[in-house]
């Protein structure tokens, strides 16, 4: 590290930092499942279906049979993940933080370097978040291994565990601006639970996002239920998640809206009129999404479009309409935001099964000296003078317990 570094940038003392800032807030997945460190980064584990069964009579002084698998075993395997990001620190803001006159110098510079500081572990942080929120939604998760090489992790959840609603049995339907004719919520969610039963299983909790619950709660099924119960109108739009979840029996039903957001440079230029973007990385982008196309000369001006394919493999986004301005490669910015839970799906899951929980993080090593979770460190810049903080880390998403997730999709 180089002369006269200011004891806030050691590396010991940026990793205490770190621990001690308050996490990024709502990071459900991530609070549920606990995270365990693995010794390699070349990740193996069991997935089981079924329960353990339970124990068999015998006669007194015979011999003990052996315990048999009752479930059905599988072994997942996948290297780990890796993320990181940087930020670069000026001579500015450097010597600012050892200036030794002027305190609100000082000062200044350290809130500088601590938003900075916050803003990288709440990204790297939502990254993790991410990969545990695609793993039980979408039930795989793709990324970026060594030679830039697009890789898949799919988690086994059972088929029959994906249920689909068509035709007029949707929540909503996008192009009526309604619900199905004959959409049905309250018997779809006592359907859900009647497939966790058929395996000997209870649903622990629910998720689904505000859009999703303003679907259920408006639903005419749902609004003659109400009427029927104690809860009331009032008691309903005050804890509506509350009052469905007891109502329907569904354990803790959360209502999730963090979103994450992806954004990557044209590498390209483009004419307008053409559908296709060519970009830095389109691994996160995905079909169906409003797109923003920033001229970054102009950074609040964009324009939006909806993907129509991506192609993880060429890095390029096909557009459902043909560009109506001229994207210019290296400066203009193009950007998706989503919820980690879609409008559309509305996830079930317990949370363990035999006493065991279904799913777990699983922090792989990496660097020199073998480092384990979220990591921060620091290396000069000759030209300009400055110096990079580094955030990085390492790990997977496991589900050892794939038929304890179950997912409706609800248009």
């Amino acid at each position: 590290m180089g002369k006269g570094i200011p004891a806030e940038l050691h590396f010991e003392t940026l990793n205490k930092t770190l621990i001690k800032m308050p996490p990024a807030p709502n990071l459900v997945f991530t609070d549920i499942f606990a995270s365990q460190q693995y010794e390699s980064d070349r990740i193996r584990w069991m997935m089981e279906y079924g329960t353990s069964g339970m124990a068999p009579f015998v006669a007194p002084g015979a011999p003990s049979p052996s315990m048999g698998d009752s479930g059905y075993y599988a072994e997942g395997a996948a290297s780990a993940a890796y993320w990181k990001e940087k930020v670069f620190l000026d001579e500015v803001l450097l010597n600012n933080l050892r200036d030794p006159v002027n305190p609100t110098q000082r000062v200044t510079a350290q809130r500088q370097l601590a938003k900075k500081e916050a803003k990288l572990k709440a990204r790297n942080s939502k990254r993790k978040e991410w990969m545990l929120a695609k793993a039980f939604f979408d039930n795989e998760i793709t990324y970026t291994r060594e030679g830039g090489i697009k890789f898949t992790v799919t988690y086994g959840v059972p088929d029959h565990h994906k249920v689909t609603l068509t035709g007029n049995n949707v929540w909503w339907d996008d192009d009526t601006g309604a619900a199905g004719t004959t959409a049905d919520p309250i018997k779809d969610i006592y359907d859900m639970k009647d497939l966790a039963a058929a395996d000997g299983l209870t649903i622990s909790d629910t998720f689904m996002n505000s859009t999703c619950l303003k679907y259920l709660l408006f639903n005419a099924s749902l609004q003659t239920l109400l009427q029927k119960s104690t809860f009331g109108d009032g008691d309903l739009f005050a804890r509506p998640a509350q009052v469905i979840g007891h109502l329907l029996g569904l354990g803790p039903l959360t209502v999730y809206d963090d979103m994450f957001e992806v954004a990557a440079f044209a590498t390209a230029d483009v004419a307008v009129g053409a559908a296709t973007l060519t970009l830095e990385e389109t691994t996160d982008f995905e079909v169906g999404q409003t797109i923003r196309v920033y001229n970054m000369a102009t950074p609040f001006d964009y324009v939006e479009y909806t993907s129509l394919s991506v192609d993880i493999a060429a890095n390029t986004i096909t557009l459902t309409t043909n560009l109506t301005t001229a994207v210019k490669s290296g400066r203009d910015r193009v950007v998706m935001r989503k919820k980690f839970i879609t409008d559309a799906k509305v996830g079930f899951f317990t949370r363990q099964i035999d006493g065991e929980a279904i799913a777990e993080f699983l922090e792989a090593p990496f660097g020199m000296g073998r480092y384990f979770g979220m990591y921060a460190d620091t290396k000069d810049e000759w030209d300009p003078d400055g110096l990079w903080i580094r955030v990085q880390n390492k790990g997977l998403p496991v589900i050892t317990h794939p038929d304890g997730i179950w997912t409706l999709t609800i248009k």
